[in-house]
């Protein structure tokens, strides 16, 4: 499943999850395994990292052009069809896709060749508190497409003199050497626009419109519209593309959040994409039980640390009114890592790739970036610059922020719409919350952060499944439980506080490369409130509690 809902009814498209023939290099053997999925699950592979190719069959039953779509590969991919090169992309949290003209009907051959291992061309995927897994990680598709046909679809609402408004634009790209008159027409609910193009290449139509009796997207009463666009040519309806959309609008004013002219705190988890079974190509169900599982606990908002989500977990948050906090993938990288020559480039297409392809969720509040990068130097300065910079150029919609932990030396404060800060307070230091939390935001506020919405975007304490002591030593449950009651306390009766994201939602493997193994238990992150088979822990039901108000 690509999405949950239909995106188009006149274009052929068809998914091609299901088993696919697989051969590692240097392994005289070839074997069968699902896609979407992680060679790590299959058990000769069980923490193998290196090079394997993905083949499989298709037919096309009639002359066209062909579009093929990755959501997610992890994390290099080089795709051929029938031999030929057609693509090569880089991150395992992005989709791409590429286009192949002319195809003739009959069968013909998918190969991807994936590369999950640590090396200089890879800046983002390093040895890491989080695991880098290896495969077709995300769902498949092949699509057949005419020789017009739509892009992409970018849907901003706004509001002007009290009333819903809403600017589409319609990216639609002409495969043919022929200028061709196309008829574009886009309906929302009873509202219908429609106008005749001329294009030889490339063009973005625009729409831009009032609404008169929309209801607005909440966390509340989440109301979602089918945004249904249609290109004909001669009449003839020849592409469509279907994108469900949501009126709101976020702003910030002074230190809070506001959310269609109300403020918002979030109350949310950190989650990585990350379950026992399915290691990070994470099924439906398991996406739907994580959602069940968070909202059970009280909570409004998840941040997807530290990577963009697959696309149907931004579904089922846009459906349920929990808002998200997307970032691009960076993490805990110093100085020495930010400058491989390959950095900013992957960091680029990256936020991009992002925000191209997640601009329409209604439930995506926040744009992230960089999380506990070198914030206290010069040179990280200006990477941080750029991109919040890229960011602004691609949406002014949604503010941005930057989770950092360096204390005291951060000096990009001042750059983001909204600061944040991950503290551990009493877990890896001892000492007073309030006291700790004062100074922070004392130093937040003259270093550049001053009149900003404060988020803390990671709080809590590790604790191995259970593991039950009276002495609340630290691994316990009862100890990770005090640690987050105790911390929960501070922050959310903190007014200058707008937010808490507790680290984090499920214990998550880490690699054993580096040194993650020497203070991971297990070679996981054990800092979930519920394990990695989403067993709750003790701290389960203090969040419930304290997320009740």
């Amino acid at each position: 499943m690509i999405r949950l809902f239909d995106t188009h009814h006149i274009r052929k498209i068809y998914e091609l999850d299901g088993m696919w023939e697989f051969k590692m290099y240097g392994i005289d053997k070839t074997y069968r395994l699902p896609v979407p999925g992680c060679w790590e699950q299959h058990p000769d592979f069980l923490g193998h990292r290196g090079k394997g190719t993905y083949t499989r069959k298709v037919y096309i039953n009639r002359d066209c052009n062909v579009r093929l779509e990755f959501k997610g590969v992890s994390h290099t991919a080089d795709v051929y069809f029938d031999g030929e090169k057609i693509s090569h992309h880089y991150n395992a949290f992005t989709p791409f896709s590429a286009v192949i003209t002319n195809v003739r009907q009959g069968e013909h051959e998918i190969k991807v060749e994936v590369d999950n291992t640590f090396s200089e061309s890879s800046a983002l995927h390093i040895p890491n508190d989080y695991y880098t897994y290896g495969g077709i990680t995300r769902p498949v598709a092949l699509e057949q497409i005419a020789d017009v046909y739509i892009k992409n679809i970018r849907f901003t609402p706004y509001q002007k003199n009290g009333k819903w408004n809403a600017k589409i634009e319609i990216n639609i790209s002409n495969l043919s050497d022929k200028t061709v008159t196309v008829d574009v027409k886009s309906t929302i609910d009873r509202y219908e626009m429609d106008c005749n193009v001329d294009i030889n290449s490339e063009i973005t139509v625009v729409f831009d419109r009032e609404f008169d009796d929309v209801k607005p997207w909440s966390g509340k009463q989440p109301d979602l519209y089918m945004l249904n666009t249609v290109i004909s040519v001669n009449g003839i309806p020849v592409d469509d593309l279907i994108e469900r959309v949501g009126f709101r609008i976020v702003e910030i004013i002074g230190t809070k959040i506001y959310l269609n002219g109300e403020p918002v705190y979030l109350k949310g988890f950190n989650r990585h994409e990350d379950y026992a079974v399915d290691g990070c190509a994470i099924t439906l169900q398991h996406m739907v039980q994580d959602m069940d599982l968070m909202q059970d606990m009280n909570v409004n908002a998840v941040r997807t640390c530290h990577y963009p989500d697959d696309e149907r977990f931004l579904d089922l948050c846009d459906e349920r009114g929990i808002m998200v906090w997307e970032e691009n993938h960076a993490r805990g990288l110093v100085l020495k890592d930010m400058q491989n020559p390959n950095f900013e480039k992957q960091c680029e297409d990256c936020i991009r790739e992002m925000i191209e392809n997640h601009y329409n969720h209604p439930s995506i509040i926040i744009w992230g970036i960089l999380n506990e990068c070198a914030s206290e130097t010069d040179e990280g300065r200006r990477m941080y610059k750029k991109q919040y910079e890229q960011i602004k150029s691609l949406d002014l919609s949604r503010p941005t922020t930057s989770a950092t932990c360096r204390h005291f030396a951060d000096i990009c404060l001042d750059l983001p719409d909204i600061v944040s800060f991950n503290m551990y307070t009493n877990w890896y230091q001892d000492g007073d919350i309030s006291k700790r939390n004062d100074e922070e935001i004392e130093w937040i506020q003259s270093s550049g952060g001053e009149n900003k919405p404060i988020i803390v975007s990671e709080l809590g304490a590790a604790a191995i499944y259970g593991y039950r002591d009276r002495s609340r030593c630290k691994w316990s449950e009862e100890r990770q439980a005090d640690i987050i009651r105790d911390n929960l306390e501070v922050y959310m009766n903190d007014d200058r506080i707008t937010g808490v994201f507790i680290w984090q939602f499920a214990d998550c493997r880490v690699t054993e490369e580096g040194d993650w193994f020497t203070t991971r238990a297990r070679c996981h992150n054990n800092k979930g409130v519920v394990d990695e088979y989403r067993r709750p822990k003790m701290a389960y039901d203090i969040i419930k509690d304290m997320f009740d108000i």
